[in-house]
């Protein structure tokens, strides 16, 4: 954004000049618009998105996120809200009803044009996150039985905010037959041909209950400006542009990264402490948990092993736990990463899963390493029944071994979860930290027992 032209806006806002505002805000895109609001005071928020004009306004609410659109509308009568609505595109018009009371949403669409709120309902009748949701139901469908100068002149009738670089073919029961591009449709020697003989076939089209994800995938794989999306008896109903999967990705991506962290990306808009701790609360409390198992190993360690060397292997507890729990979670924010976009198959998994052991194994050799010198360096000379030496080399096969199996491990749960049909990133973060945890524990007890025995304190 010009500052010439944001350092005004800001300027009239803090001093609550009003009057000057509607014609610098006429400057600016929506983009640009709906940032001032989102960043403006509260309180002078819906003064400043009154001063707007309704096509203005509806082009802000489709630039801001639903949720904060909603907030911004909520205290507005039912007929402010359709004579806005009824400037958006529907399927920005569904988003935005969506996050409405239903039965103030049901009011706004009693009082909106019959077509334009049929095609809302018919939006808001599907899952928020699938394809049939995302759509947008302004497309130009042609029947294949019509040439392509009668196309030209059909084209040109239609009204569509929308740019549109090809139309659909479909039959006469409007199932898809493929689409044609206003080039072809163009050619002088195409004027009098059958659009069913000037049509490509559609590779890939998605079904309405398709999962958004997948239809971001899809086009992502297939670079697609557009994507067909039909209703379980193969008509066509409407479509998915590429701005309409911009917002997908990153609202999966968000999603993925709230999830890793055991919490929800709804609170970032709670107000209450309550709230905001109930969001959280589950997941420290299986990591409060894991703090219960750890402390009765360490317990059992201390009553099998002579004092002097627990607390010289005690030492280096929190080193073994915090790398294993950080090649973990290297591991499964791959996995996790790469199942998002799809990028392994059913003959990769093998190959990966070798990978990432052998990839834990070359980590471990050298932290191993390191962290032996290091020990070797921290005991010393102490007075301990076994050589310091000794000690050195279990520390550093701990955690040789601690790192290759937590490489594997953080690899296999997303894996696994996928196998099942769970969303990998709902349990991998947390559940692999707390996992790495006492697994890596117990593998360096289990290395000092193997090494040093079972001798009783004395």
């Amino acid at each position: 954004m010009d500052s010439s032209i944001k350092d005004p806006i800001q300027y009239c806002i803090r001093n609550q000049q009003w009057t000057e505002l509607p014609d610098l805000l006429e400057k600016l895109h929506p983009a640009d618009i709906a940032d001032i609001i989102e960043h403006s005071p509260l309180d002078d928020q819906p003064r400043i998105f009154d001063l707007l004009s309704d096509e203005l306004k509806a082009d802000v609410l489709s630039e801001m996120t639903d949720a904060a659109g909603a907030e911004l509308i909520e205290d507005l009568s039912a007929k402010e809200i359709s004579d806005i609505v009824d400037e958006m595109a529907p399927d920005d018009a569904a988003d935005l009803l969506g996050e409405l009371e239903e039965e103030k949403s049901e009011e706004v669409l009693n009082l909106m044009e019959k077509e334009d709120s049929e095609e809302v309902r018919e939006l808001l009748s599907y899952g928020e996150d699938t394809a049939g949701g995302i759509m947008s139901t302004e497309f130009i469908a042609l029947l294949g039985t019509q040439t392509a100068q009668q196309a030209i002149y059909l084209v040109s009738e239609m009204e569509t905010d929308d740019p549109i670089y090809s139309a659909y073919v479909v039959n006469a029961d409007e199932q898809l037959i493929g689409h044609v591009t206003l080039w072809a449709l163009l050619k002088k020697e195409n004027g009098q041909k059958l659009l069913s003989e000037l049509a490509e076939a559609v590779p890939f089209a998605a079904q309405t209950s398709t999962d958004q994800e997948e239809a971001a995938q899809m086009m992502s794989k297939y670079d697609l400006n557009s994507l067909p999306v039909l209703d379980d008896q193969g008509r066509l109903v409407g479509r998915i542009t590429i701005d309409d999967i911009v917002d997908v990705l990153e609202e999966e991506a968000s999603e993925d990264i709230f999830k890793l962290a055991g919490s929800t990306g709804e609170e970032l808009e709670y107000s209450s402490p309550l709230q905001a701790s109930r969001a959280r609360l589950p997941w420290l409390l299986i990591t409060l948990a894991t703090g219960f198992i750890t402390s009765m190993i360490l317990k059992a360690f201390m009553l099998r092993i002579s004092t002097l060397e627990v607390l010289v292997l005690s030492f280096f507890v929190p080193i073994v736990m915090g790398m294993g729990g950080n090649t973990g979670i290297q591991s499964s924010t791959l996995i996790i990463r790469g199942l998002a976009v799809g990028s392994f198959n059913e003959k990769k998994l093998y190959r990966l899963l070798f990978r990432e052991m052998a990839t834990g194994m070359l980590m471990g050799v050298i932290c191993g390493g390191v962290i032996g010198g290091w020990a070797r360096f921290i005991i010393g000379h102490s007075a301990t029944a076994f050589p310091p030496t000794f000690l050195a080399l279990t520390v550093g096969l701990a955690l040789f071994s601690a790192m290759m199996f937590a490489a594997v491990f953080g690899a296999f749960v997303p894996l696994a979860l996928n196998r099942f049909k769970i969303d990998p990133a709902v349990a991998s973060g947390p559940f692999v930290s707390a996992s790495n945890d006492i697994i890596a524990l117990l593998i360096y007890y289990g290395v000092t027992f193997l090494l040093i025995g079972t001798q009783a304190p004395a």
